[in-house]
């Protein structure tokens, strides 16, 4: 992996990202809605938030690496990356809003 080029790395760490970021909206609706997930996130570490950031840090590193060696995952565009990898937060930013203004 040394010799790697970091290229491969850029497209395969953006899907990571994309991934990763609505996972984690995902993430927050369940565990805001079904108090035992909830509990054994808080029971983990001692808090659930900092659950949340363990699973989507590891999950984002490990996945991030995995694509990294699959050839089309590495050869992908950056341009197109960007402007998905922005889509993808914005979308997963619409869903956890959408999520708590609905609990106003």
């Amino acid at each position: 992996m040394a010799n790697k080029n970091i290229d491969s790395y850029i497209p395969a760490f953006g899907i990571s990202l994309m991934v990763t970021s609505l996972l984690s909206a995902l993430l927050v609706l369940v565990k805001e809605t079904n108090k035992p997930v909830k509990a054994w996130m808080e029971a983990l570490t001692g808090h659930h938030w900092t659950t949340h950031g363990v699973l989507v840090l590891g999950l984002f590193v490990v996945l991030g690496l995995v694509l990294a060696r699959i050839p089309s995952a590495a050869t992908a565009r950056f341009g197109a990356d960007a402007r998905a990898v922005a889509a993808a937060v914005i979308v997963s930013g619409l869903i956890i809003a959408g999520f708590y203004l609905a609990e106003l």
